[in-house]
């Protein structure tokens, strides 16, 4: 029986500056299977990583990331909002918003898989489909890649551009009989806010090898879910999940 797999989400958000190069490192030193996060583009076209369209919440920075060249969003510290975190060290000043190539080039050695969600719900950023999947082509070193997105035309648009990418549609509310949409969208797997699946465990019985759930971060909501044995859980504490899940295979065996 395969078990859950463990996605960092943002890297390891729960203690490190979401989204960073230094929140993806820590991620993988904990052995995650896989890292989720999020992409939006700057004003001269370069697909970076971040989570909200604007830069005012994660960064030093103000406005909208659109309304930046990269070189303008590398003046910005992606880690001197995060001073709260109990591991806070002054060199997390250092990091920058990065851009997929950067992170993809980071994740070169390392075997594990990877969920880019696409943020292309506020705004429609010109060619990002493309240029998300040429970068993974080139940088991504063969490795298992989701692309995954509440906007469904996007997932569309990657699907016809690669017929072999696997997409995933971002919920956080149900749908009327799900597999009917996986099957015809051609979805790789549903990602479903936790409360989606935890309330309603039975009902995704037979389609948990096509559920991964976000964002999974009270103990007990991870030992549901690993018991349940869906095919990922998506968590900011993925040291915490992997523990779970090591000491519920230690006590099934």
């Amino acid at each position: 029986m395969n078990q859950t797999k463990v996605y960092g989400h943002r890297g390891a958000k729960g203690k490190y500056p979401e989204n960073t190069l230094l929140s993806f490192k820590q991620a993988i030193l904990q052995g995650v299977d896989g890292i989720e996060l999020d992409v939006h583009m700057t004003k001269d076209g370069e697909v970076v990583v971040i989570h909200d369209e604007f830069l005012n919440r994660t960064t030093d920075g103000t406005g909208f990331v659109r309304a930046y060249t990269l070189e303008e969003i590398k003046e910005f510290s992606a880690g001197s909002k995060f001073s709260s975190l109990p591991d806070y060290e002054e060199s997390w000043l250092l990091e920058k918003v990065p851009t997929l190539k950067e992170v993809l080039q980071l994740l070169a050695p390392y075997p594990i898989e990877l969920n880019i969600e696409l943020k292309t719900y506020t705004f429609e950023y010109e060619g990002m489909e493309e240029k998300t999947l040429a970068l993974v082509n080139e940088y991504g070193n063969g490795r298992k890649v989701v692309y995954s997105s509440f906007h469904l035309p996007t997932l569309l648009r990657i699907k016809a551009i690669d017929p072999s990418a696997s997409i995933a549609w971002l919920l956080s509310q149900a749908i009327s009989n799900p597999l009917d949409y996986i099957k015809s969208l051609e979805l790789e797997a549903l990602h479903l806010h936790k409360d989606m699946v935890i309330d309603h465990l039975n009902d995704w019985k037979e389609l948990k090898n096509l559920v991964r759930v976000w964002t999974v971060n009270q103990i007990e909501e991870m030992v549901q879910l690993i018991e349940a044995n869906v095919e990922a859980i998506i968590t900011d504490y993925p040291e915490q999940a992997i523990a779970i899940r090591q000491e519920r295979a230690v006590s099934i065996d």
